[in-house]
């Protein structure tokens, strides 16, 4: 993944494109491919104090400027009210992979900058390899420091810390009435300090368009000045963390390290394809420790998002299980298993060892699939009889006979819940007391869950000897409500939610999990009109429209203020998760032919060109429903990722 100039003709074209790096514990280092920020997310160190939450703005980015004779020439870009700082003329070239590159130009002086973070501490390195063949020169690196909270942006006012310069390539920087130190390192030249300097009113395109506060300043501790020589090669490492100790200061070997990790990672896996190797790496991004549970877990998205029990639950496969890291998803299911309580699975775990909040109803049915999933590749029923199963139990138990928030198995075998003040279920924008999305009820994806649950249950008592006929009888009852109450003769579908006195026709995705999950609740004719429903009014080539571009509460842009946003989440903008479920559903009924397969493959090819664009290397959460389908949202999001390459492996690739 390398680009050149063409992606940079202007600033606003050379911030379309964005990277990322992460920690393995929720800190990451992200930026633009011209090095300027355009989020209040975007740093070379944005550090998870409380892994993997806490996260905070560390050290913003390094200006670099090279002097030549009298000639200075500012490498770096960025902008300010009324005015943009273009040191992206300099730069020759960005390349993404192992690791994101920069390679400036100046006369014969050849720099490249490369990042990268070291697994498992908020330490990130960045390593400049200079090449001069010509006169004398002098690069400064002058480090942007912040101290605060990664959702917020700070002003010159809020910023106060003790400086300590150590050693000449080493200075330290205390936050006030905080108990943490902020390390700079260089390994070449002398630092030297200026005081009381700031970098004022950098300003974020990205906050200022999703109509946020977009201006920041950051503080400025003095700055590091290297000779170079007439034909001279030289390394030379800068390393920013908030660790006690200083573990290495040998930029290469972190690198190095990096890459080998990662070259692993995709060893592992065992895909030959560069397009199955890029996804098993950006699915490395999402999974980290949590501190609160002393376990891995699955991060939603970046750059704002954490962990949460749904997203976990539905990414896990692909993100887990087709990178074969089964010790990490043996892990992740089993904390859950521990915090099952009243038939539900945790939304969410707290960072302070508070109650976990339980307000979903589709995360336990998820816990289903994502546990058959795991069997299916390991074939670990031991791990899941010993851990999991009980659980399991409790969690149908508790839906059979009522548990909170209003779930419950109706008269008629279908499982309905809330009210409506709740949102239950993924689609749950709410903006005030505006429920954008209202689905209590019977909503048709949580009934295909749970057909899909207990089928997996009748399964899995039989092998553990035990009687399936209570799980096998009540999924019969639960597949003849569904056929005849769900299915929309008028429009040949599916109804997306139902109650007592109304049926939602809204044309909308999560119908599509009727014929996706393991064990699909309708089949046949009714399976292929489902698809070919979902196909038509909903399918864009990278996902699924949210709502119907038919339906008169279609918004087809995600854009503007919270309102505005949080207004059009699922009233027409497209995700890329259920894509996945829907070239699962697809290849079923086409019999996985060859002819569907050679389709399939269309369907990714989008998907394939989105890799080098918004966040290189990784999958948007979502895009406008309206053409040209521009990214939104969360740039990497752990669903995206992981429905594609699990449906990709499992479904289209030979």
């Amino acid at each position: 993944m390398k680009y050149g100039k063409s992606s940079w003709r202007s600033f606003e074209q050379g911030i379309q494109k964005e990277w990322l790096l992460t920690n393995g514990i929720g800190g990451f280092a992200s930026s633009t491919v011209i090095g300027a920020n355009t989020r209040r997310y975007h740093g070379l160190l944005v550090a998870a104090l409380k892994p993997p939450v806490n996260r905070h703005l560390i050290l913003s980015k390094i200006d670099e400027s090279v002097t030549v004779g009298d000639e200075s020439y500012d490498l770096f870009s960025y902008e300010v009210p009324g005015f943009v700082m273009k040191g992206y003329h300099h730069l020759e070239c960005f390349e993404r992979e192992p690791l994101p590159k920069y390679i400036y130009r100046i006369g014969e002086i050849y720099i490249e900058k490369t990042v990268s973070m070291v697994y498992g501490e908020n330490t990130v390195a960045i390593v400049y390899y200079v090449r001069n063949e010509q006169e004398s020169a002098n690069l400064r690196l002058t480090p942007l420091v912040n101290f605060r909270d990664y959702h917020y942006s700070s002003k010159k006012e809020y910023l106060n810390f003790n400086k300590t310069v150590v050693e000449e390539d080493l200075i330290t920087l205390k936050p006030q009435h905080y108990d943490i130190d902020i390390s700079l390192y260089c390994s070449e030249g002398g630092f030297k300090s200026i005081d009381y300097s700031w970098f004022y009113n950098m300003e974020y395109a990205i906050e200022r368009e999703r109509g946020l506060g977009s201006i920041e300043d950051h503080y400025i501790p003095g700055y590091f000045d290297i000779d170079i020589k007439p034909n001279q090669e030289k390394y030379i490492t800068v390393i920013a963390t908030v660790e006690k100790d200083l573990n290495s200061k040998n930029g290469l070997k972190i690198i190095n390290n990096e890459i080998e990790r990662l070259n692993s990672l995709v060893e592992r896996a065992g895909y030959e394809d560069e397009f199955s190797q890029t996804l098993v790496k950006s699915a490395d991004n999402f999974i980290v420790h949590r501190e609160s549970t002393n376990a891995k877990t699955i991060i939603a998205g970046y750059p704002w998002f954490t962990d949460w029990g749904r997203d976990t639950m539905i990414a896990l496969p692909g993100i887990t299980l087709a990178t074969k890291r089964f010790d990490d998803a043996k892990e992740i299911l089993y904390t859950f298993s521990k915090y099952v309580k009243d038939g539900l699975i945790p939304n969410m775990f707290p960072d302070e060892g508070n109650e976990p909040p339980y307000n979903s109803v589709d995360a336990p049915m998820w816990y289903f699939e994502a546990v058959n999933k795991y069997i299916n590749y390991t074939k670990d029923y031991d791990f899941v009889k010993e851990n999991i199963y009980d659980g399991l139990k409790d969690i149908i138990s508790c839906f059979e006979k009522g548990t909170k928030f209003d779930i419950k198995m109706d008269s008629d075998y279908l499982i309905t819940a809330g009210n409506e003040h709740t949102q239950l279920t993924w689609m749950d924008a709410k903006v005030g007391d505006w429920v954008v999305t209202p689905r209590h009820g019977k909503a048709v994806e949580i009934n295909a869950l749970w057909y899909n649950a207990l089928r997996i249950m009748a399964v899995l008592s039989e092998n553990y000897g035990e009687s399936c006929k209570h799980y096998s009888d009540l999924a019969k009852q639960v597949k003849k409500s569904f056929e005849v109450s769900f299915w929309n003769e008028d429009q040949k579908c599916l109804y997306d939610c139902l109650t007592s006195t109304y049926k939602d026709g809204k044309v909308r995705p999560n119908q599509i999990m009727s014929v996706s999950l393991s064990y699909p609740v309708i089949e046949g004719e009714r399976a292929k009109a489902v698809v070919n429903k979902v196909y038509k009014e909903l399918y864009t080539a990278n996902g699924l429209r949210s709502l119907s571009p038919k339906c008169r509460e279609y918004v087809g842009i995600y854009i503007g203020d919270r309102y505005r946003r949080d207004g059009s989440y699922h009233q027409g903008t497209v995700w890329t998760w259920p894509l996945g479920h829907f070239i699962t559903a697809y290849m079923k009924v086409n019999n996985y032919s060859q002819e569907a397969k050679k389709t399939a493959m269309y369907f990714i090819e989008s998907i394939k060109d989105h890799l080098m664009d918004a966040c290189i290397g990784s999958i948007s959460e979502i895009f406008d429903g309206d053409e040209p389908l521009i990214p939104r949202g969360c740039f990497a999001q752990a669903w995206s990722v992981s429905e594609i390459l699990r449906a990709y492996v499992e479904d289209i690739k030979d």
